[in-house]
Parts: C-alpha cells; sequence; structure tokens
C-alpha cells in the first residue's frame, strides 16, 4: 500500500482519499454514530430515572419513619 501511494501527489492522498473514503463509506459513518448518539441518551434518561426514582423512595422512607416516631 506504502509504494502504491508513494509515486502519488500529496493532494490524492490527504485530499481525494478521505472524500472517496466518506462517499462510500458515509452512509455507514452516519449510522454508527446515530446508533451510539442514541444509546447515549438511553443511558442519560435510565440514570436519570434511577436518580429521580431513589430520590423519592428516600423522601418517602424518610417521610414514613418521622410518622412512626409519633
Amino acid at each position: 500500500m506504502r509504494e502504491i501511494l508513494a509515486g502519488l501527489p500529496w493532494w490524492v492522498k490527504w485530499v481525494a482519499v478521505p472524500i472517496i473514503a466518506l462517499v462510500v463509506f458515509g452512509g455507514l459513518i452516519l449510522s454508527v454514530l446515530h446508533f451510539v448518539v442514541a444509546l447515549l441518551f438511553k443511558v442519560l434518561v435510565f440514570v436519570a430515572l434511577v436518580g429521580g426514582l431513589i430520590y423519592v423512595v428516600r423522601k418517602f422512607m424518610a417521610s414514613s419513619s418521622s410518622r412512626s416516631e409519633w
């Protein structure tokens, strides 16, 4: 591969080849990027919901234990 690219001008190696790779694999790259972003969003929603549930349960347990002391 190095011998093939060695004789080519710089603009072919640094401009044309990456553009061709983006055209060929662009859909795949966007699909993977979309999957990663969607997965991170779902993880953040899960963490927020679990955190909210823990907060509500602790708040409820604290208020119920203070009532039992009366």
